[in-house]
């Protein structure tokens, strides 16, 4: 039987005016039910009460920072927990330690000097936790509520007509889509990949600015290059690329070498880089030298251009549904037979070099 009972979040930042726009947002969905906090210890008599689903936490905070305050929650409690921070570049490393300390998501401060971000993020900050309530970390009841029209990767390239095969390329291109538990999942994956990893581009949903400290993050753990996107970078052996926040990533081709192109444009399945449309671009210019993998995250971004993907000769996987922290993506790409096949998280850094070693066997199509 579905909980069709209002999401609980409770908003903690000393913030008043940030604490009024984070109620003010999440208020406008009847699905969910938000009350504010000062600081950790008000929170903490509050949860003595009732546990949230879901907490929307900030980090600089006196008397007791969030980061702390998020390991006792997780060491006694573990509830999901939503970081929201203006820590972006200059607090990076203490962002990924909240991450790592088992936050599922990060989102930017309200922007409290304009209405823009009223208009603009009010879906991002209902997304985020709606994504938050049926994570594993909370282990709460799986809800499905009203989701608002999405526009599709067709606003970005038309869609593909015919199989476009790739002639003469140099080797294997792997394109990634994750979401909402991915940042620790996808560095599960490449720090333990070789120097020598095919050519990589990462979609990952996140804030603008915080994916470069993200690429930096991973840069200094990994053995490849790691680096966040940017207009015509080459697509090499060795080299990670990140889609920036905020804009989309296309793969694109020129004679044998494939770049990128960094565009603006609309929100794709309401994601901006979206996944739908790095994968199209896949489908339309790599064909058959291109592997597509859907990793953890809610919603069906990446599950229409997985298909395309599929039907263009590219390889596909999709995540295990027991090693994603959100099984959305994922399953979504399953159900609409997107995904040759279904692998654990363990398994997807094996998969990624097999496919390389198998295209340089192959001859180019």
């Amino acid at each position: 039987m579905t909980d069709t009972r209002p999401i609980q979040v409770l908003v903690v930042d000393d913030s008043a005016s940030v604490r009024h726009i984070l109620t003010s947002l999440l208020a406008d969905d009847p699905g969910i039910e938000v009350s504010a906090v000062a600081d950790p210890f008000a929170a903490a008599r509050r949860m003595q009460d009732a546990l949230p689903d879901v907490i929307i936490l900030d980090i600089e905070m006196p008397r007791m920072d969030g980061l702390t305050f998020l390991r006792k929650i997780m060491s006694q409690r573990p509830i999901p927990v939503i970081i929201c921070s203006t820590l972006t570049e200059a607090g990076s490393t203490t962002l990924f330690d909240a991450l790592e300390a088992g936050a599922v998501d990060v989102l930017p401060k309200p922007r409290v000097d304009t209405r823009q971000f009223l208009m603009s993020s009010g879906a991002l900050v209902r997304d985020a936790v709606r994504a938050a309530a049926i994570s594993k970390v909370g282990r709460r009841p799986a809800r499905r509520p009203t989701v608002e029209k999405k526009l599709t990767a067709d606003v970005m390239m038309p869609p593909p007509v015919a199989r476009r095969h790739a002639a003469a390329a140099t080797g294997l291109v792997v394109c990634i889509g994750v979401s909402t538990g991915g940042t620790e999942s996808l560095r599960e994956v490449l720090e333990t990949m070789p120097a020598a990893c095919p050519p990589i581009v990462v979609v990952q949903h996140m804030p603008e600015k915080f994916t470069a400290a993200f690429a930096r993050r991973l840069d200094g753990i990994c053995a490849m290059e790691v680096k966040e996107a940017e207009n015509d970078d080459a697509v090499l052996p060795g080299r990670v690329l990140i889609a920036p926040g905020n804009l989309h990533t296309l793969l694109q081709r020129a004679g044998s070498r494939y770049h990128v192109a960094i565009k603006d444009g609309p929100p794709v399945s309401r994601h901006r880089p979206s996944v739908d449309v790095l994968f199209r671009s896949a489908a339309q210019y790599a064909g058959p030298n291109a592997l597509g993998i859907i990793m953890t995250g809610m919603g069906d971004d990446g599950a229409n251009g997985l298909l395309e993907m599929r039907k263009a000769g590219a390889r596909t996987l999709a995540q295990s549904e027991e090693s994603c922290i959100v099984f959305g993506m994922p399953k979504e790409a399953i159900e609409r037979g997107a995904a040759e096949r279904v692998v654990h998280l363990d398994r997807i850094q094996g998969e990624i070099m097999r496919a390389g070693v198998a295209s340089q066997l192959e001859p180019a199509s």
